[in-house]
């Protein structure tokens, strides 16, 4: 059976993948008063305890203004809801940003980028721009070699 023939998640399942993948920095997830909260913000009146229920799977038939809400919370199209291929593609999507978001946080958490970061905080703007310049020359130098050798292989 392929992909497609397959019967699809449940909303409750995609939306705890959304819960568990759309995170803050740190990594943890959103309370459901947060999510409720900035959705009624935007003028969708929901409930922390909605939100939970849909999450559980003990609600499944939400009006399309709360999947708007929750999709606009996530940063995901609504249709991510409906349609497989569209969650699909955005899983897969939300996975590659997690891993990128991971590694930038190791690559952070190093001394000598916290000794950049501290030195360039240092400098006066136009200084700072010059700096950025000559890493975004260096990166690129180095994209080259990596694909020059990559070629050779």
């Amino acid at each position: 059976m392929s992909r497609q023939d397959e019967p699809g998640r449940s909303l409750a399942e995609k939306l705890d993948h959304l819960f568990a993948h759309v995170t803050r920095r740190n990594g943890s997830e959103f309370t459901y008063e947060e999510v409720a909260s900035a959705i009624t913000a935007e003028g969708v009146t929901i409930s922390q305890s909605y939100v939970w229920q849909l999450r559980k799977g003990k609600k499944d038939n939400p009006t399309l203004k709360h999947l708007q809400g929750l999709a606009d919370f996530f940063g995901v199209p609504v249709t991510y809801f409906f349609n497989e291929g569209v969650s699909d593609r955005v899983d897969r999507q939300l996975e590659y940003l997690r891993a990128e978001q991971a590694r930038l946080r190791e690559l952070a958490d190093t001394d000598e980028v916290r000794l950049m970061a501290m030195r360039a905080g240092e400098l006066t703007t136009d200084r700072r721009e010059l700096v950025k310049n000559l890493l975004d020359v260096v990166w690129r130098d180095q994209q080259a070699m990596r694909e020059r050798g990559s070629k050779q292989d």
